[in-house]
């Protein structure tokens, strides 16, 4: 890319247009159609309805996430997970709010790309010549555009990325030139920025505090303005977020401007305000530009939702999958599996909503929960920086208030469809909780024991002629943290199993740390040219790729002489001849003898039932299959302890 993101420039605020404002850039499309609805239009409930608008705007997106979150960067990167990180070595219990967020976060990702190119799709009917134009047509277009959108995730986006941050201007410019092209309509719109309308709305209004639940959709993209932090820089977010939010603004007031021509009509259920106050002329070209827009959020959604896996991953709450790297780019990835997902999920919501007002219904349920966790991970992350208590509990107060309120308005939309992503989410929380807690299941029974003990047996095992060599390097996989100390099971492969005679046993470590890019190792010899421990600090942005990083280690190592790979065998080592390197894995299954509680056996059941069907140990290490041999051995978490067996003598 070449840009520098921690400096503002040009080419980063446009690169910043194309990447962040996607979900939130593209809300005027639906937003006012949800809040007028079918209720008969008033002075009330459109001065009322903008006024909610811009606070929200001001309040949740602008205060608590451009100016507030943006500060808590873990080495620049943003995103609930990098939140989590930054405070999980303060309390451990943090990670459920990480899961909850993330988990929400993604169900969101089903819902966004539906309802933003339906919405755009739908604007064609404000022409008279697809006025009549069949919903069942519409689908099929929308399929059509969201079907070739994820086709094209497994080829990277940085081609058509680089036209992202044009498009974008564009938009933005345009919403901003029909707004104002409409305020004089009704100068009595500009009333809407004092918070009085607002609160008359949600007081006085017939069931006037429920239209927060259309009002939220104003703010649904600002959680993904936070995670692609790594890919902007906070300079080029807060400058270009003074643009996009005056563009929004003056397309709201045009908007209102517009309708306060139709005091005491009831907004016809095809009519979108965002379509009408465009010229006759002017709309196939404000259909083309909005589908444009709608297919650049769905983009941002898509690339976010394979970021958020990936961080996941790292810090073991999410099943290993396969990542591909399309492109050169850092932080671009393609996760093949999330990707499927995605795309049957976007479908589904298409066919089973199939128009707008409908998923309006449904949306922004489960990002409100997803903006509850940010808060609580914040305040925590303020009380680790020793921030004053008092201002603490200000945030606290000021943004639960707020956002509880947008989950009760909310939650009215769970039995309209919101129970949708409210199930997705849970699914995907779910699957979270069982990997975690199956983490800490087995831990109780990893048994770690002292290396120094062992390596007087491991030094006469290499030596022994009379045991057949398994291999002349052989590498195991550690989870020890302690250099110290090694897991039992590893000794009992090597010395009880078939014992396993090598000339250098290596024992590779792979730590994963809090800072994102974080890439670097230190070697440890135990004994020279007998015994080696190499241990890797991986940031959880890192991509895992041990079979590179240790043949990069084992060749620093031959340059600096401290250790020789040449093969130990005479005709070999007479011609210099590499030794083979052969990666021990060991794989677990759930043994018999297990005698757990009930909650438990069925979260290691869940746990083996995921492990089936995501990446091998192997390849999510990034291992290649050829030097790989797979040993299982079976994980006795709880021993059976009232077996009862009489011996009977004859």
């Amino acid at each position: 890319m070449g840009i520098n993101i921690n400096k503002v420039t040009l080419a980063g605020l446009v690169v910043a247009l194309g990447i962040i404002y996607g979900d939130i850039g593209t809300s005027p499309l639906y937003v006012f159609k949800a809040i007028v609805g079918g209720n008969p239009i008033s002075d009330l409930l459109v001065i009322g309805g903008i006024s909610c608008i811009i606070w929200t705007l001001t309040l949740q997106t602008t205060v608590k996430y451009v100016i507030l979150t943006l500060r808590a960067d873990n080495k620049g990167e943003g995103g609930i997970f990098s939140l989590y990180a930054l405070v999980r070595r303060h309390a451990k219990w943090t990670v459920i709010f990480g899961m909850i967020g993330g988990a929400a976060l993604l169900a969101d990702g089903i819902i966004t790309p539906p309802i933003t190119v339906t919405s755009a799709i739908e604007g064609l009917r404000t022409l008279e010549v697809f006025k009549d134009l069949g919903q069942w047509t519409i689908v099929k277009i929308v399929l059509a555009i969201i079907t070739g959108l994820f086709i094209m995730q497994q080829f990277g986006t940085v081609s058509i990325g680089r036209m992202f941050g044009p498009i974008m201007v564009l938009w933005f410019s345009m919403l901003g030139v029909l707004g104002i092209s409409h305020i004089a309509d009704d100068l009595s719109i500009l009333k809407a920025f004092s918070p009085h309308y607002a609160i008359e709305l949600l007081t006085i209004y017939p069931s006037g505090f429920l239209i927060l639940g259309a009002v939220f959709l104003c703010t649904t993209g600002a959680e993904a303005l936070y995670s692609d932090l790594g890919h902007c820089g906070k300079g080029n977010i807060r400058i270009s977020w003074i643009f996009v939010k005056t563009c929004l603004i003056l397309n709201y007031l045009g908007q209102g401007a517009w309708l306060l021509t139709q005091k005491g009509q009831i907004l016809p259920k095809d009519q979108n305000p965002f379509f009408t106050i465009m010229p006759e002329w002017f709309v196939i070209f404000g259909v083309l530009i909005a589908t444009m827009a709608s297919i650049i959020a769905s983009q941002a959604l898509i690339s976010g939702s394979f970021t958020l896996i990936a961080e996941a991953m790292r810090l073991n709450l999410w099943p290993k999958m396969r990542v591909n790297y399309p492109t050169e780019m850092r932080g671009q990835l393609y996760i093949p599996g999330i990707n499927t997902m995605l795309f049957v999920g976007c479908v589904s919501i298409v066919l089973l909503f199939q128009e707008s007002g409908n998923m309006e219904a449904a949306y922004g349920l489960s990002i409100t929960i997803c903006m509850l966790m940010t808060s609580c991970l914040f305040a925590f992350y303020l009380y680790t920086r020793r921030v004053w208590i008092g201002w603490i509990l200000l945030y606290m107060v000021v943004y639960f208030t707020i956002e509880f309120s947008f989950l009760f308005a909310n939650i009215v939309k769970f039995a309209h469809g919101g129970y949708v992503t409210v199930i997705v989410a849970g699914a995907l929380f779910l699957v979270m909780i069982v990997w975690f807690k199956s983490r800490k299941i087995k831990n109780r029974y990893v048994e770690f024991v002292r290396l120094e003990d062992y390596l007087p047996i491991i030094q006469e095992l290499s030596n022994d002629t009379s045991i057949p060599k398994y291999a002349t390097h052989l590498v195991y996989m550690s989870s020890a943290d302690n250099p110290k100390e090694i897991e039992h099971k590893i000794i009992y492969s090597i010395l009880n199993k078939k014992p396993k005679r090598a000339d250098i046993y290596w024992f590779v470590h792979v730590d994963v740390v809090d800072e994102p890019y974080l890439s670097e190792y230190s070697v440890q010899t135990i004994i020279p040219n007998e015994v080696i421990r190499v241990e890797f600090r991986l940031g959880f942005k890192v991509e895992q790729r041990i079979n590179l990083m240790f043949r990069m280690v084992v060749e620093d190592m031959v340059r600096n002489k401290e250790v020789n790979i040449t093969s130990r065998y005479e005709s070999l080592s007479k011609n210099n001849v590499v030794g083979d390197f052969q990666f021990i894995v060991m794989e677990k299954f759930l043994s018999h003898d297990n005698d757990l509680p009930l909650y438990e056996r069925m979260v290691m059941k869940m746990y083996f039932f995921l492990k089936k069907i995501s990446l091998s140990e192997e390849r999510g290490f990034g291992l290649d299959s050829s030097y790989v041999t797979i040993e299982k051995y079976p994980l006795v978490v709880a021993p059976v302890t009232n077996l009862q067996l009489r011996r009977i003598i004859h």
